[in-house]
């Protein structure tokens, strides 16, 4: 306990000496408040993220997320909503990574909006540790310890996961490795359609709808999602199978990306499988009102023809899963340009 605690006050000061150098700087920036419980990332002085773990979120995510330009591609709402866009799915917060089936527990739909009378059912990511730093002239580093619990507060599962930031002055770029291991009990990670790496993206990257939706989570909860104007919303999906907008979802693929004009600047954000992931090729839970993900556990939830998918950690055993995230800025990725960076991700 001593040691954490010389640990997370070394990483403070290092923090409180390295915001004055944040704005401004050159290379890539990772600075770290305990005090704010956050770890904010600069590109030459330009926030693009930040790793936020307070305790009203029922997991770590990062948020916001923004372009080279620095015009914002996630979703504001429940923290900090904006005129005009959804305010369903209170639990789509940034980016996050979770699953909505752990030993029974679903730790994707967890949030605020939960009845305390049912918060049993759910799961909590809690963050546990900053274990690494790092900034540089092209890489910036930033490794975490998280825990899986239940309502109870039993740990089900330690997580390190590592963010490895490159980029260059159009492009930003996350590669996320994330560890999760078994503690005193077996894991069991049923087939689900709620996971695992997954994004709530701005209103001007959803595709245009025309008609108000309603989504049912495996627990009977309901969320209604209204038709709203349209203005400014010309999001389109686009698979490595060449497959477009609504026919994205549920199908396999080295990636998705995720293109828009937004105030005139055109952007694309992606995400990339790996192929030594569980369930290579991956389903993609990319849905037309911004929600954008990948699930590596999913499978006969998606797609009937498939075997049911379950996969098992024994007390101690690990699973590691590997992504790539790309923001563009100023021009919209190509499928040859997607097709490199997925042969890169994967050397």
């Amino acid at each position: 306990m001593k040691r954490q605690i010389l640990v997370a006050s070394f990483l403070a000061l290092i923090a409180t000496e390295g915001l004055s150098n944040a704005q401004g700087g050159k290379g890539i920036q990772v600075i770290s408040s305990e005090k704010e419980k956050k770890v904010d990332v600069f590109y030459d002085g330009k926030l693009f993220t930040s790793y936020i773990y307070p305790a009203d979120l029922e997991k770590p995510v990062l948020y916001p997320l923004y372009s080279a330009k620095g015009t914002v591609v996630t979703r504001g709402f429940p923290r900090d909503p904006r005129a005009g866009e959804r305010v369903d799915h209170p639990h789509h917060v940034g980016m996050w990574f979770n699953y909505g089936n752990v030993n029974g527990l679903d730790f994707w739909n967890n949030s605020y909006a939960i009845p305390a009378g049912k918060k049993p059912g759910y799961g909590s990511i809690r963050h546990q540790a900053i274990l690494e730093v790092t900034s540089g002239r092209d890489v910036g580093v930033l490794k975490v310890k998280t825990h899986w619990m239940d309502f109870k507060g039993k740990v089900l599962i330690v997580e390190e996961s590592t963010f490895r930031f490159t980029g260059d002055e159009t492009l930003r770029r996350i590669d996320r490795t994330t560890t999760l291991t078994a503690q005193a009990e077996k894991v069991v990670f049923k087939d689900d359609k709620e996971g695992m790496l997954g994004m709530r993206v701005d209103r001007a990257f959803e595709e245009p709808a025309s008609k108000p939706e309603v989504f049912t989570d495996a627990n009977g909860n309901v969320t209604s999602v209204p038709s709203l104007n349209n203005d400014g919303v010309n999001g389109t999906y686009r698979n490595s199978a060449g497959l477009e907008k609504g026919a994205v979802w549920g199908t396999r693929g080295d990636w998705v990306k995720l293109s828009a004009t937004k105030g005139g600047e055109p952007i694309t954000i992606a995400m990339l499988d790996h192929k030594q992931n569980v369930g290579y090729p991956a389903h993609w839970h990319a849905r037309g009102y911004g929600l954008f993900a990948v699930n590596n556990l999913g499978a006969k939830v998606y797609n009937a023809g498939e075997a049911e998918a379950c996969h098992t950690l024994e007390p101690g055993k690990s699973l590691t899963f590997k992504h790539r995230i790309l923001v563009k800025s100023g021009a919209v990725l190509s499928d040859d340009e997607m097709n490199k960076e997925f042969q890169t991700f994967n050397q």
